[in-house]
């Protein structure tokens, strides 16, 4: 059995250290989901996934340094939005579907605006705005200036990244508004790993904010006061989190093979989902609440029942799967991954069953 050390290394190595060399009021049947689509046209490992508001546009970030949107209709790429000259790793739409958010995690030579954000206009296929942090306040260390997380508050007033801390920035002036400390000096001197913070998510309501560690916890601030709550319970990093629908679970995925579910007001364990072979590198919510699916290097995506907590169904014959995510109606389920950082990523739709 490997260790936590060794699986930590095989999976940094993936994040870059490579690199650097709405169905409302429905649930999903027992009947197994239909394979919709298998997009291709990445040439690497496809890291980050995000449907727009509207389920009509997927949008795809990559080891290949592109950012590409698909049609959902069609099944047929749109848009190629520019090249990095690093790896893309996260990406998320705005609230209202009209800009795309994205940062690279890693590059095979140093360059200057690696720690940048990007936001893109999905109308023109133009870059908007370049948010560029500053590197006096990163924590320093290989990953200090990557961008492994993005995302928008429900109102798109706000957008939290990750960059070692989080940095919540004001979209009315495009300046940094505040930073969250991700882990204090006794949280560094625990971590697994060089990356500090892995995954950040608001709350449907915007008030909370969350973020995967590799210290094994998961950090829950109140965004009005900054004020900090620590989830304890993994026994490996963090990789991935996210809220449920009405704000008071939260799911998180991890190392050490497992999906765990927490109470939100009691900040306690609710469940933990068991059932993978390798590390858990991506979890979601369904818009209704009632499922929780979660992707693994063990080139499964499962679905989980979140009342039970037993698992539901297992999608094989993918690669290492890196991303999955519901539809806004949670009519479909993409996932994303790569059997190696350089060869061509896979993006998989599958159609959600439902029960009327």
């Amino acid at each position: 059995m490997k260790s936590n050390v060794e699986q930590l290394r095989a999976f940094a190595a993936w994040m870059g250290l490579v690199c650097l060399g709405l169905l409302p009021v429905s649930s999903i049947s027992a009947q197994e989901p239909k394979l919709r689509a298998t997009l291709k046209g990445h040439t690497g490992v496809v890291v980050g996934l995000a449907f727009s508001p509207d389920g009509k546009t997927l949008a795809s970030a990559s080891y290949d340094g592109t950012l590409k949107s698909w049609d959902m209709t069609t099944g047929k790429e749109r848009a190629t939005l520019g090249e990095y000259e690093g790896c893309l790793g996260y990406v998320a739409f705005s609230p209202d579907g009209k800009t795309l958010a994205t940062g690279a995690i890693g590059s095979p030579i140093p360059f200057p605006d690696l720690g940048d954000v990007r936001l893109w206009d999905i109308s023109t296929g133009k870059l908007q705005t370049i948010l560029k942090r500053n590197t006096d306040t990163l924590l320093t260390g290989a990953a200090g200036q990557d961008v492994h997380s993005v995302a928008f508050s429900p109102d798109g007033r706000t957008l939290a990244t990750m960059n070692g801390d989080v940095t919540l920035w004001d979209l009315t002036t495009n300046k940094e508004r505040t930073t969250l400390t991700g882990h204090t000096k006794e949280d560094m001197a625990t971590s697994e790993g060089v990356f500090p913070v892995m995954s950040v998510a608001f709350s449907p309501d915007g008030r909370t904010l969350a973020a995967a560690g590799h210290d094994s916890t998961v950090k829950v601030w109140d965004v009005a006061t900054a004020r900090r709550s620590t989830l304890s319970g993994h026994t490996h990093a963090v990789y991935s989190v996210s809220f449920s629908p009405d704000g008071k679970t939260l799911a998180s995925a991890s190392g050490d093979k497992t999906v765990r579910l927490w109470d939100l007001t009691t900040n306690q364990e609710l469940a933990t989902l068991r059932g993978h072979a390798e590390s858990v590198t991506s979890v979601a919510f369904s818009p209704d609440g009632k499922i929780v699916a979660s992707a693994s290097f063990d080139k499964t995506v499962r679905l989980w029942d979140v009342a039970t907590g037993r698992e539901q169904v297992t999608l094989k014959g993918n690669p290492a799967v890196w991303s999955v995510v519901f539809s806004p109606d949670g009519r479909m389920l993409a996932s994303a991954g790569g059997s190696s950082v350089n060869a061509p990523g896979e993006l998989t739709v599958w159609d959600i069953a439902t029960d009327k």
